[in-house]
């Protein structure tokens, strides 16, 4: 005799409430295969079906990316020792070496060759004089190896290349820098666009990590490698929203916070 789906639940139920409610556990997720391209669609996710149909329904992007339990900001630095090409040439690249010297800025992007990185890559080389009015030094990270980033940089600019940088780019292809700061993407072998502000005494004090799709802003970088410096000079003060160095700051108390809210 055939039994329906409904009675075959209700039986287990009352012959076995453990093992109903896992098999109700195991129903009530599923891993589920998301596209991966340069379109900015993200790598597999384990979602609730509740959620999955959701997002399936409203016919949204989802943007989803397995994040670390732990967060990197407030937390001493990843270091490493990599191969980097820089004016042309093959040299070794040791973050920790920095320490009390010099801000870095790190950021990461998915392979040599392609379309959004150069901008990027080729927009903080552009800008490089910047940063180092404000004693830091600019690393990009990628998969590649030596020979790749060596390859791209006496590539012409009109052609896609970069052109001569003013900054190092550092070799990963065993893809563990990447995964130390969380920004690699497993089932593609390469690492999202992932940037982070670094300290004098190594400490991570800022992370942005975008999808392939979506370029960064030097500006926005500039901006909050200021506000940390500022906030770092000046311990007792704030900077809110947009602060641009010369704008006011707060002063992070209930009363004094006041004077700041009273003067915009």
């Amino acid at each position: 005799m055939a039994f329906s789906a409904a009675t075959s639940m209700a039986a287990l139920l009352s012959s076995n409430p453990k093992a109903f409610l896992s098999s109700k556990k195991s129903l009530s997720s599923q891993t589920i295969p998301l596209a991966s391209s340069f379109s900015g669609k993200p790598v597999a996710s384990r979602l609730p079906r509740s959620l999955s149909s959701r997002s399936s329904t409203s016919k949204r992007p989802s943007f989803l990316v397995r994040a670390s339990e732990l967060p990197l900001v407030g937390n001493t630095a990843p270091d490493f020792e990599a191969e980097a090409v820089f004016d042309q040439e093959f040299i070794k690249v040791k973050l920790s070496e920095y320490i009390g010297k010099k801000y870095v800025i790190l950021f990461f992007y998915p392979l040599d060759f392609t379309f959004v990185c150069p901008t990027e890559i080729t927009a903080f080389s552009d800008r490089y004089e910047e940063f180092q009015k404000l004693n830091t030094e600019v690393l990009g990270v990628s998969i590649d190896s030596v020979f790749s980033h060596l390859a791209w940089v006496q590539t012409d600019r009109k052609s896609g290349g970069l052109g001569d940088l003013k900054y190092p780019l550092v070799s990963d292809v065993t893809k563990s820098i990447s995964k130390s700061y969380d920004v690699l993407i497993p089932d593609q072998g390469i690492a999202l666009r992932g940037l982070f502000i670094i300290d004098k005494e190594g400490v991570i004090q800022h992370s942005t990590i975008n999808n392939l799709a979506i370029g960064r802003s030097v500006d926005e970088t500039l901006r909050t490698l200021q506000a940390l410096q500022y906030v770092q000079e000046n311990p007792d003060e704030v900077c809110p929203a947009g602060w641009k160095p010369g704008e006011k700051s707060m002063k992070p108390d209930p009363k004094l916070s006041k004077e700041y809210f009273a003067a915009i």
